[in-house]
């Protein structure tokens, strides 16, 4: 009766701030895809699958990186169990956009917002067999509701942050009965799996299998394709890239730009701002601090003339090309205090790249520390100390490529959490038709 009192009291609540939400998620802003008539969905009114009678594998993925760290088990699925739907519902429609661009034929749906009627609805229409949700998307009415019709949930490359965990223990009355309905957890690190048992969830119900995003293929066309780009951009420049930046974190990077030009006149700067709807107002501060601009949309394929400073690159998809044909990477999102965390470097290592993070890198806190300790990773505090790392790494390339390699084989040692993962989906999926 107390779990059911504090679950009314959350929906509550919910109710009085979902607006906020919604407006948020459906406010037209530049480069960001429409959701159309397609926005019923969020509330459960969701087109029923076709030929779904053998079962409907579900896969949450709420935005852009968590359908990028699904694909490779979205592709072992769909092979694996043919006779069966696979379907990835994402929140946003970034996410939803990535899917398409993975594989237009893929069953997407919206994932319907935190209410049980919403959930209720979409379930009846869908009928999914199983729910896999991807790294730690827990809504409680959500959980509640898919465990009540009796569809098992299994977390997929479950992680936890030290500040994520803080964030839920706030919440705990809320959280830990929630997390009884997990079937399955699978974690990427030993740390998670530590920080999901002390939130509650039994350590029978836990797996370290790795993470999902070690296990990446790279495209036999990338090296064809980098080598096209990077002769567009000029061979006899140095590349720096800034990728994944934030708002706030794009003057930092520009200052240390600038900087570091001084020092290495042909240095050109290609950045990669985290969300499509900056693109614009990047370019604009871009040319504000007086730097000569030229944008991937806009560029044709003819070289990109040495007068050009900044190379925005406001495309989506197109990560592992950009870094591809860069010299040295800096990974965005951690020169903003606590407030981000830093993003992924795995695709820079797979592709035996200097990196550089600021020094706030807590959501990859783990796989930094391995490439900070075989010297493929360099922390700065600051944007002197990143204009001073950028100008080291591109005057010595020859000997950070060597430290890079190492970071190369960080990866590949961190690989098999696919494997791991269908090891530990198969009984239950088929156990669930």
């Amino acid at each position: 009766m107390k779990n059911r009192l504090i679950r009314w009291g959350y929906t509550l609540l919910l109710a009085l701030v979902s607006p906020i939400f919604l407006w948020g998620l459906y406010r037209s802003k530049a480069n960001k895809p429409q959701f159309g008539s397609r926005w019923k969905e969020h509330f459960g009114i969701t087109p029923p699958l076709s030929h779904s009678d053998q079962g409907v594998i579900w896969i949450h993925a709420v935005s852009v990186g968590e359908v990028l760290s699904s694909r490779g088990l979205v592709k072992a699925l769909s092979e694996q169990y043919p006779h069966r739907r696979v379907l990835i519902t994402t929140t946003t429609s970034t996410g939803a956009q990535q899917v398409q661009a993975f594989d237009p034929l893929l069953e997407h749906r919206y994932m319907p917002i935190d209410f049980s009627y919403c959930i209720e609805s979409f379930l009846r229409r869908i009928k999914p067999s199983v729910l896999l949700i991807i790294e730690t998307e827990l809504w409680p009415n959500t959980l509640h509701t898919v465990a009540r019709f009796g569809i098992p949930i299994i977390v997929v490359n479950g992680r936890l942050s030290e500040k994520s965990l803080d964030n839920y223990r706030k919440l705990s009355a809320l959280i830990r009965p929630a997390l009884t309905h997990i079937t399955c957890l699978l974690s990427v690190h030993q740390q998670d799996a530590q920080r999901f048992e002390s939130l509650g969830v039994t350590k029978d119900k836990i797996w370290v299998t790795g993470s999902l995003k070690y296990d990446i293929t790279l495209d036999p066309a990338l090296p064809s394709q980098a080598g096209h780009l990077r002769e567009q951009l000029g061979n006899h420049r140095a590349i720096f890239i800034a990728a994944s930046t934030h708002e706030g974190e794009d003057e930092q990077v520009l200052a240390a730009y600038r900087d570091a030009k001084s020092h290495i006149p042909e240095l050109l700067l290609v950045l990669v701002p985290r969300h499509p709807e900056r693109f614009n107002s990047v370019a604009e501060l871009i040319l504000q601090q007086g730097f000569n601009l030229a944008r991937r949309t806009k560029q044709d394929s003819e070289k990109l003339a040495d007068t050009v400073d900044v190379y925005l690159a406001d495309t989506m998809g197109e990560m592992m090309l950009l870094l591809a044909a860069s010299d040295v990477v800096f990974m965005g999102g951690s020169l903003l205090g606590k407030k981000v965390g830093g993003h992924n470097f795995i695709e820079p290592s797979i592709l035996s790249k200097p990196m550089i993070t600021g020094p706030s890198f807590f959501n990859f806190s783990d796989l930094a520390q391995q490439l900070i300790d075989v010297g493929a990773l360099t922390v700065v505090e600051n944007q002197q100390q990143l204009a001073q790392s950028i100008v080291e790494i591109c005057c010595h390339l020859h000997s950070w490529q060597s430290k890079a390699q190492s970071g190369y084989n960080v990866i590949i040692k961190n690989q098999g959490a696919l494997q791991r993962t269908l090891q530990a989906l198969q009984p239950i999926i088929e156990k669930n038709p």
